[in-house]
């Protein structure tokens, strides 16, 4: 198998008020959860944009680019792209190895009434062995812990798409856990920064679908 890249115009217009609501609502929190957190900062939580993860999930959902629904975030820290994966349509939940992370996840989902399941442990599968190794000292990659999709009782197949934003030097690792895992035809959404996001899809070596 091998990811190719899939070229994606996010929708344009002003964001719906539910939408606008929960972009303005997560981050605060997340804000407020760092000022809290100064003199023991969780370093390896970085918050996505959100109203261009919005966008994106819209414009793939609305272009039947995925077969189904069901979504996953790894590494969901407040599961804020799952919650906004939701307000799109998708079937959402996420993984997150921090445990106080995981409470604020689930307490923002549960005040906006979004159905998006969250577990505490790790996206790495157990048996990713050499594939989940990176030679950057500053990975915050999470490996160990309980296995997050046994906790979701759905295997990393399971999801028609995935979304990341990885640590600079993680990007590869987690290509290559989506390309070993995922289902043929699923779609990863990344964030980077500066450079926005990035979907690609898991497709045989000889296809070049876009």
């Amino acid at each position: 198998m091998a990811l190719v890249s899939v070229d994606v115009t996010p929708t344009a217009g002003r964001l719906p008020a539910q939408v606008a609501k929960f972009v303005r609502a997560a981050d605060r929190r997340i804000d407020a959860f760092g000022a809290n957190r100064v003199k023991r900062p969780l370093d390896s939580f970085m918050p996505s944009e959100l109203e261009g993860a919005w966008r994106m999930l819209d414009a793939i959902g609305r272009g039947n680019l995925v077969r189904g629904r069901a979504f996953c975030e790894w590494g969901c820290g407040f599961a804020a792209v799952a919650g906004v994966a939701a307000l799109a349509g998708f079937d959402a939940c996420g993984i997150e190895i921090e445990r106080d992370l995981v409470a604020e996840a689930r307490r923002l989902m549960a005040d906006f009434a979004l159905p998006v399941l969250i577990a505490q442990g790790s996206f790495v599968p157990p048996d990713a062995g050499a594939l989940a190794e990176c030679d950057n000292e500053l990975t915050w990659l999470a490996d160990g812990g309980p296995d997050g999709h046994a906790v979701l009782r759905r295997d990393p197949d399971a999801f028609d798409l995935v979304f990341a934003y990885p640590w600079p030097g993680d990007e590869e690792v987690i290509r290559r856990l989506f390309d070993h895992f995922a289902a043929p035809e699923a779609l990863l959404l990344t964030f980077h920064g500066e450079e926005g996001y990035r979907i690609e899809r898991k497709v045989a070596q000889q296809s070049r679908r876009r």
